[in-house]
């Protein structure tokens, strides 16, 4: 099985001049905890909402403060056409539960999460679970 059988493919983008503010309501809008940053169809870096909470609250970082100053900058990313079973080897190696997709002219095409990857391959109930966690809204939803 591929990636690009179950990664998501409509994926917003933040932009590194945005405010983490912009960025943490475009997440709770879309019921998602990550998004990739682009400038200039260029993937820059990836921010969390972790990552909004820890260098950006924590350290007292106000609300207007730039992504740039918060995300990630080293991007890990797969390919559309890789095996799912490499990746997620890959995902467990450098301790990742979210991938950019690119294709192989490296254009961003989706997002690969941890959870969507193993509920599509695995069998039984721990996959059934993992499937329902996974699906948005919920009881915890950030949008509810």
């Amino acid at each position: 099985m591929q990636v690009s059988e179950v990664m998501t493919r409509e994926v917003c983008v933040a932009n590194p001049q945005e405010t983490i503010q912009q960025a943490a309501r475009l997440m709770a809008g879309l019921d998602v905890g990550v998004l990739p940053v682009g400038d200039d169809e260029r993937l820059v870096g990836m921010i969390t909402d972790r990552d909004i909470a820890i260098r950006g609250v924590a350290e007292g970082k106000a609300p207007l403060t730039k992504v740039s100053e918060v995300m990630s900058n080293e991007v890990r990313y797969c390919f559309a056409d890789q095996e799912i079973a490499e990746v997620l080897q890959n995902m467990g190696d450098i301790q990742l539960r979210r991938l950019p997709v690119v294709d192989r002219d490296k254009r961003l095409v989706g997002i690969l999460a941890l959870s969507d990857a193993v509920a599509a391959v695995a069998n039984g109930a721990a996959g059934e679970a993992l499937a329902g966690i996974s699906r948005p809204g919920g009881l915890h939803s950030q949008t509810g």
